[in-house]
Formats: structure tokens, C-alpha cells, sequence
């Protein structure tokens, strides 16, 4: 059964509901799979396997915050180490996913869709059930798959801090 939470997160004014559990600190990071931009499956951690993995869950990709972020990520993917991947995760359809990293010159992120299952949504509690969409948050997996930096945006306009999350990135990578 999927946990409901309705107290603590909100859209403008109102609080939303927020389906699954919030991911911890040490726990090793729950499997999901994904639409690539071509609707193929892809299992984003086994993609990752041996590599530290940054997963950026947006709302959407085509929205100011999220359109900033990702292309921050990018920018910054191009500047780490090959083991170091970054994944923008949204539930944008995968066609409208691939038309804006085209526009966007987005080459360095991967850029994936949660829009069919949820999976992401749910196991990592970012699911917003009255938009079916993620509530913004990073994650980063190290080689053998563990959590090492969670952190979860107080809100869908605010955004991660993006010298922390790297510098993280590069501290589990070791």
C-alpha cells in the first residue's frame, strides 16, 4: 500500500497530497525504471552501475525552474568525471522531453520520463497526486548503489543547491 502524506508540502497556498515514502540518507536507492525519449524502457540505476549517479526529479522540464536546472546540470555534467552521470527525471512525455533538450542543446544530462508508471515517483515519495508530477529533489548513488546526498526542495520553486550537489558528486566518487 502507498503511503499518502497531506500535511506538509503545497502548491501556491493549498497543501497537496504526496504519495510514497521519502528516501533516507545510507539506504540503498530503490530501482526504477523510465521512458527514454524513444518510450523505451531504461532502469536508471542499472544504467548507472559503477558509476555515482546525480538524479534530479523535476516537475517539468518545460517550466522556468526545471528549464534552469536542467540546464545547469548540463553544463556542469560537462565539466565532471565520465563516472559521474546525471539524470533529470520529470514526467514530461518523452516526445515533448526530446524537443526541448533539442531546443535546449541539452548533451550531457539524460533526460528521462516517470510518466508511464510512477515508479520513481512513488518509491522515492515525489509523486504529487492532484498534478501526477515529482515534486523537486536530488539524489546521489554511489558505485554500489547507496544513497549519498538526499534532499528534497521545500517547495517546487526552489532551487537545489547546485555547488553542494556537485561537490558531493565528486566526494562519494572518491
Amino acid at each position: 500500500m502507498t503511503t499518502e502524506r497531506k500535511d506538509f508540502f503545497k502548491l501556491g497556498d493549498n497543501f497537496v497530497t504526496v504519495l510514497g515514502d521519502d528516501v533516507k540518507l545510507g539506504q540503498q536507492a530503490p530501482e526504477f525504471t523510465s521512458a527514454a525519449q524513444d518510450w523505451k524502457p531504461v532502469n536508471v540505476l542499472a544504467e548507472s552501475k559503477g558509476k555515482v549517479a546525480i538524479l534530479c526529479a523535476v516537475p517539468s522540464i518545460d517550466t522556468d525552474t526545471c528549464d534552469r536546472e536542467t540546464r545547469r546540470f548540463n553544463e556542469e555534467a560537462a565539466k565532471l568525471s565520465d563516472d559521474i552521470i546525471v539524470w533529470t527525471i520529470s514526467t514530461d512525455f518523452p516526445f515533448a522531453q526530446k524537443r526541448w533538450c533539442g531546443a535546449a542543446g541539452i548533451d550531457k544530462v539524460k533526460v528521462v520520463s516517470d510518466v508511464l508508471e510512477a515508479e520513481m515517483g512513488l518509491k522515492y515519495g515525489l509523486l504529487v497526486r492532484e498534478r501526477r508530477y515529482l515534486r523537486r529533489a536530488v539524489f546521489i548513488v554511489d558505485r554500489t548503489g547507496k544513497l549519498t546526498y538526499v534532499a528534497y526542495m521545500p517547495n517546487n520553486g526552489t532551487e537545489p543547491n547546485y555547488d553542494e550537489v556537485i561537490e558531493a558528486a565528486k566526494k562519494t566518487l572518491g
